[in-house]
């Protein structure tokens, strides 16, 4: 059952993924990527990871989703789709995508021979043995990822700030 329901959500994920890059409408474009997202918590969910799958939703779809959709509605859509449309970087686009490529099919053929146990670390293996999954989140990030978690919180308050400075209009 998970491994029809994994493949499922891996087809729906790849077309949601394609549509959101092909749609010419903004909105449809945001539409599909709040679909995407939504298939990754089902990824997370499968996972057991149920509070990554919770955040998933709630972060990602329900605000930085939201704050797209305000972006979209901020710019004058039909003022950009009159615009040119520049392809100046496919040389970019193409070598890029034959490294991901490569990439792809060398962790597909090395599989997990390439991640050892001994890359995961010991606490998360230690507190995961004792409390339950959003405890262990909880506790990893107010333990030993503390500064990357505030530096991460800090950089979306500037963001923040400089959003709204940005659509203030000049008097």
């Amino acid at each position: 059952m998970e491994a029809t329901l994994f493949y499922i959500l891996a087809t729906m994920l790849v077309v949601f993924a394609i549509l959101t890059v092909t749609a010419a409408n903004p909105v449809r474009s945001a539409v599909f990527l709040i679909s995407a997202l939504l298939c990754m918590a089902g990824f997370f969910f499968l996972l057991e990871a149920e509070f990554v799958g919770a955040v998933q939703i709630l972060v990602y779809v329900g605000g930085i989703m939201v704050l797209f959709l305000f972006v979209i509605m901020l710019v004058s859509v039909r003022e950009v789709e009159g615009q040119r449309r520049a392809n100046r970087q496919w040389k970019t686009a193409l070598v890029l995508g034959i490294v991901l490529s490569f990439e792809l099919v060398f962790f597909v053929v090395q599989g997990a021979e390439v991640f050892s146990a001994d890359i995961i670390d010991q606490q998360f293996l230690n507190l995961d043995s004792q409390t339950g999954n959003t405890e262990t989140v909880g506790g990893l990030l107010y333990s030993t990822y503390l500064l990357p978690f505030e530096i991460a919180s800090v950089l979306l308050l500037v963001a923040m700030i400089a959003a709204v400075v940005l659509t203030q209009k000049r008097l």
